[in-house]
């Protein structure tokens, strides 16, 4: 396979699956799985395409963003607004700080992940199906508390296969929060959270970037800045309407899928 396309692949499954609460480091563990990919696809790669996925919200929320920049000293929604923010990144943070090298040495691969991806669709349609009383129906009616709860399901975040769309929504469904303001603050919460992984990531690779290492990580970010935004104007769109339980259907799916295929050989999933 041709490297652009694969720098192509890698760079559309991380942009399409950011957002929506299917995981996209799974998808990226069973993609890199699925091609045999192991060790050819650069470590700082994959961290770049993150970053600009994340972009995709700034851009999208580019006035909304620059409100509260603007505004953070002299109003009060601003501050919240920041303060919420930070109250949902800790959790995550604290936890991800001090237990990264064991979550990526044993949970980094294709069968972890599918098992995840079934028992997060597993709660998400236990989510949908329990009774949901709409308390906060849009960001600005949420509380500092709302926030750290639904921070404090951002840890199920660090499994990957989990999501971190799916553990904030799904923490947001918890906590009161309709479906679209749900989906919405999972996408405000990534822009702290990925960026600032994201940075860290970076200081451990430190050597001089290659220019083919550059092409394709030009390449791989402009088509995960792409197809994330087309991810999150769909995702806004589609829930305004319908529940979150197709998502939940296409994770037991697919991971059912994965682990059977494993079990009986028909798929050998790399390294897994």
């Amino acid at each position: 396979m041709a490297d652009w396309i694969v720098d192509v692949i890698i760079g559309f499954v991380e942009g399409l699956t950011e957002f929506l609460p299917i995981s996209s480091t799974g998808h990226l563990i069973i993609t890199r799985g699925l091609l045999d990919l192991e060790g050819e696809i650069g470590f700082r790669q994959l961290i770049v395409v993150q970053g600009a996925a994340i972009l995709a919200v700034c851009w999208e929320y580019r006035r909304r963003l620059w409100t509260i920049g603007t505004t953070l000293l002299s109003d009060r929604q601003s501050r919240l607004f920041t303060l919420n923010l930070f109250l949902a990144f800790l959790p995550a943070a604290v936890v991800g700080l001090a237990f990264e090298d064991t979550i990526r040495s044993v949970l980094f691969a294709p069968i972890p992940v599918a098992l995840a991806l079934v028992i997060g669709g597993i709660l998400i349609l236990w989510a949908e199906r329990r009774t949901h009383a709409e308390r906060v129906t849009s960001i600005d009616q949420l509380l500092p508390l709302d926030a750290f709860k639904v921070g404090l399901f951002q840890m199920l975040a660090l499994i990957p296969g989990a999501s971190r769309s799916a553990a904030t929504i799904l923490g947001g469904l918890l906590t009161g929060l309709s479906r679209k303001t749900a989906a919405e603050f999972s996408f405000f919460v990534a822009i702290p959270v990925i960026l600032t992984a994201t940075g860290y990531k970076l200081l451990d690779v430190r050597e001089p970037i290659s220019a083919d290492e550059a092409r394709s990580t030009l390449l791989s970010g402009i088509v995960a800045f792409l197809a994330a935004l087309i991810a999150i104007r769909l995702l806004i769109r589609y829930i305004s309407q319908h529940s979150f339980a197709i998502f939940a259907w296409y994770r037991i799916a697919l991971g059912g899928f994965i682990v059977l295929s494993w079990q009986f050989g028909w798929v050998s999933w790399g390294s897994s």
